[in-house]
C-alpha cells in the first residue's frame, strides 16, 4: 500500500470517529433546557397569535428597488474589467464602454421618470 493511501484512509477514520463522538459528548455533557416548555413554543416573547400572516403582501416598490439594486449592481462590475484594461482596449473599448454607460444611464433616466423612485 502507498503511503498516500494510509494516510488518507486514517484521515478519514479519525473524522468518521471523532465527529459522532464530538456530537454525542456535547449531547450529554451539555446543558439540558428539556424541561422548559415555555421557551421551547414559537415564540418566546409569549405572544401566541402574531399580527399579520405569513401571507402578507408587500407592496411591488420593494420588489422593484431591489431588481434595480441587482441590475446596476451587476452592471457596475462590468466595468472594473474594462478599468483594468482599458489600456489595451484602445479607442475602440472606450467608446465601447461609453455606449454601455449611455444604456445605463438611459435605463435609469426611463426608471426615474416611470416614477419608480418615488416612494410617495
Amino acid at each position: 500500500m502507498s503511503l498516500e493511501l494510509i494516510l488518507a484512509s486514517s484521515i478519514i477514520f479519525v473524522l468518521v470517529v471523532t465527529i459522532p463522538t464530538l456530537f454525542v459528548l456535547s449531547k450529554k455533557l451539555g446543558p439540558n433546557n428539556g424541561g422548559n416548555k415555555q421557551k421551547n413554543l414559537p415564540y418566546e416573547s409569549g405572544i401566541t397569535n402574531p399580527i399579520g400572516g405569513c401571507d402578507s403582501r408587500f407592496s411591488v416598490k420593494f420588489y422593484l428597488v431591489a431588481i434595480l439594486f441587482v441590475l446596476f449592481d451587476v452592471e457596475i462590475i462590468f466595468m472594473f474589467p474594462w478599468a483594468v484594461n482599458v489600456r489595451e482596449l484602445g479607442f475602440f473599448g472606450l467608446a465601447e464602454m461609453f455606449t454601455f454607460m449611455g444604456l445605463l444611464v438611459a435605463g435609469l433616466i426611463y426608471v426615474y421618470r416611470i416614477g419608480a423612485l418615488k416612494w410617495q
